[in-house]
């Protein structure tokens, strides 16, 4: 696309509306994550609520636009560091989340991602044919929304009105669930002679929103995996095991200490899987980025097109190198005290080259994956499971034979600190490109998004400590305590937690990660033929996410992928599908924004449920007519985007 006229771009307004709208969206993935193990991508809501401002301001301009999604979309996507940094004080390393060093492990590692996505752009975005899906339905948003006719500002109005009523309606059931008058789930577990499995559903419109936007193939993928874990493996494992207690005890405990571990395994290979595919086009990406540079500096800069001009590579590389006295200072000040201090310096510098080895490997596979099934569906989870492994590996092997027993639980804090890093750099990786996508079809200039990009990371690094912190004291993670009786599961900061420990201590059994990783082939098998003979994916990440999270935090996603794949259906015109992915992104808001707010009272009260207003006895109640409601709820906004959708 050519540029948009003389449009401004790179304006001081745009910056901080982006930056305003960071709070919001860092605060609704953050909460999400730690909640069901899943963010969202925020470049849709953000670009719609920018449009809407800045009209508002006669500052609107699709390139202006443009640079706000990218600042929000990127400090969003960062809150996915709570797939790792809880599990440092899970392990009791932490109490809390000290501000300085949680700041830098998310800016550091941000940065990082950024720099080593930038050469990516020409392999990824411009050089490929990735669909890239919700960089292009961003793309299309901000073309209508910039549009002069009615038909493009009546669109803009509905689906800013989209967002706020799923907003609303998702808001005002999470309130209704916080004084306990609906349940949080729906249940029925039970045994089959000795084999216990049951079913748990979630009722969270966020979990509804989440399944509409990742699709009918990523919901059926997770279909298959929640019917290998809770249809066989469980249910198998548990007969296997005489697995003693309530059906609902017996099957949960099965599937936290050995079904999880098979889904990691599956996870781990898809990832692999998908690294070994992108060596080449990661080569030609750095290859067309070098050669771009040399044309500028050949004089011939005019001629590039603005569209292809990203931020010099010396500029880049001065960067990273200057991003090394950070880390190697972070990974140093950790270390440099307890059990493990007189190793302070080799692990600060062989923490630092992993840090930048790995970096640089997760920023291909999250960027390609990225593209192809969109960021909120990225194997984030599975590059986290790859990062802790190999870090607590490198530790067991280089480490722990020169060092007393009583370090083995800094090896374990320190193994999660440097993945922290590597996963901060995964993160913004899994956003970059697709906010880069966005500005290749809008005609923006690579350079100046990859500026706003680094504002996000800053932004999103200043907003994650007090908002994990202010969730940490109010609800606490993992497993349940005496302070905190139903903790945010966390349940990627719990997994490699576990991970990271087993590992250290010799005691993690393989042989669940290798059934898992053998399944896993299978599964890329299975997902290449269908592929070939063009019936619909499964991709093996979707399916592994299926086996390791919690089944009342994928049952919700994959009925929201078919109610959402049969509404649109229904809907088929282009400008209704927008309507509906903006409802979708308004459930998620709505109800992880409450969760933020409602950490406010369980923190002064210390009460876990400071908002109640009836008792135990209402339990079956509230489960029945919550229930009852919250499907009169969906339906209602379901209809509401119709109506919007019909309008425009």
């Amino acid at each position: 696309m050519t540029r948009a006229g003389t449009d401004k771009e790179l304006t001081i307004g745009a910056l901080v509306l982006g930056v305003l709208l960071t709070l919001i969206f860092t605060a609704a993935n953050v909460f999400l994550g730690l909640r069901v193990g899943l963010t969202f991508a925020t470049s849709i809501p953000a670009a719609v609520i920018s449009m809407a401002v800045l009209k508002a301001l006669r500052q609107s301009g699709i390139l202006q636009n443009n640079i706000v999604q990218t600042v929000a979309s990127a400090a969003g996507t960062l809150g996915s560091i709570i797939f790792v940094l809880p599990g440092l004080v899970m392990v009791g390393w932490w109490a809390d989340f000290p501000f300085w060093q949680s700041f830098l492990i998310c800016a550091t590692g941000g940065l990082l991602g950024v720099m080593f996505s930038i050469p990516l752009r020409r392999a990824l975005v411009t050089g490929s044919d990735l669909p890239f899906p919700e960089g292009c339905a961003a793309a299309e948003v901000l073309k209508v929304g910039d549009g002069t006719d009615e038909g493009g500002v009546e669109e803009s109005k509905a689906g800013l009105v989209a967002i706020l009523y799923g907003s609303g309606v998702s808001a005002l059931f999470a309130l209704l669930t916080a004084m306990r008058l609906t349940a949080e789930e729906a249940f029925a577990w039970f045994r089959v002679g000795p084999a216990a499995t049951g079913v748990d559903f979630g009722l969270s419109f966020a979990l509804m929103g989440v399944g509409h936007l990742v699709g009918l193939s990523v919901g059926a993928a997770m279909l298959l995996g929640l019917g290998i874990g809770f249809g066989v493996a469980t249910p198998f494992l548990t007969w296997l095991h005489a697995t003693p207690g309530a059906a609902a005890d017996a099957a949960l405990s099965v599937w936290s200490g050995e079904v999880r571990f098979i889904g990691a395994g599956v996870i781990g290979v898809a990832a692999l899987w998908t690294l070994g595919r992108l060596v080449a086009p990661i080569v030609r990406g750095l290859r067309e980025a070098a050669a771009s540079s040399r044309a500028r500096k050949g004089n011939s800069g005019a001629i590039l097109p603005v569209e292809e001009r990203d931020m010099p590579v010396p500029i880049v590389g001065a960067i990273t190198g200057a991003l090394l006295i950070p880390t190697l200072g972070l990974l140093y000040h950790f270390a440099g005290s307890g059990p493990l201090a007189p190793f302070a310096w080799p692990l600060a510098i062989g923490g630092t080259l992993y840090v930048y080895l790995a970096g640089i490997i997760v920023a291909s596979v999250c960027g390609y994956m990225a593209g192809l099934i969109g960021a909120s569906n990225s194997p984030l989870s599975g590059v986290g499971i790859l990062a802790i492994v190999g870090a607590a590996l490198l530790l067991a092997i280089g480490v722990a034979p020169f060092v007393p027993r009583a370090a083995a639980p800094q090896m374990v804090a320190f193994a999660l600190f440097a993945t922290s890093i590597i996963f901060s750099a995964a993160t913004i990786s899994n956003d970059n490109l697709q906010d880069l996508k966005t500005g290749q079809l809008v005609g923006a200039t690579p350079w100046k998004q990859q500026v706003a990009l680094v504002v996000g990371v800053i932004a999103g690094a200043v907003t994650i400590p007090p908002v994990l912190n202010l969730l940490g004291d109010a609800y606490g993670f993992g497993n349940p305590t005496a302070a905190h009786p139903s903790p945010l599961p966390a349940p990627q900061a719990l997994l490699i937690s576990a991970l990271a420990r087993g590992v250290l201590a010799h005691d993690l059994d393989w042989s669940l990660i290798g059934i898992g990783a053998v399944i896993g082939l299978a599964l890329i098998a299975l997902d290449g033929m269908l592929g070939r003979m063009g019936k619909l994916r499964l991709p093996p990440l979707g399916v592994g996410i299926g086996i390791y999270l919690p089944m009342s935090a994928t049952l919700p996603v994959i009925i929201g992928a078919f109610i959402g794949h049969w509404w649109e259906k229904k809907n088929p015109s282009p400008a209704a599908q927008r309507i509906g992915v903006l409802m979708a992104s308004g459930l998620i808001v709505g109800e992880s924004l409450f969760g933020v707010a409602h950490a406010i009272p369980i923190s002064i009260t210390r009460l876990p449920k400071p908002l109640a207003v009836v008792g135990d006895g209402f339990e079956t109640t509230a489960m029945v007519g919550g229930t009852l409601l919250f499907v009169a709820m969906l339906v209602l906004c379901y209809r509401k985007a119709t109506r919007l959708g019909a309008q425009v």
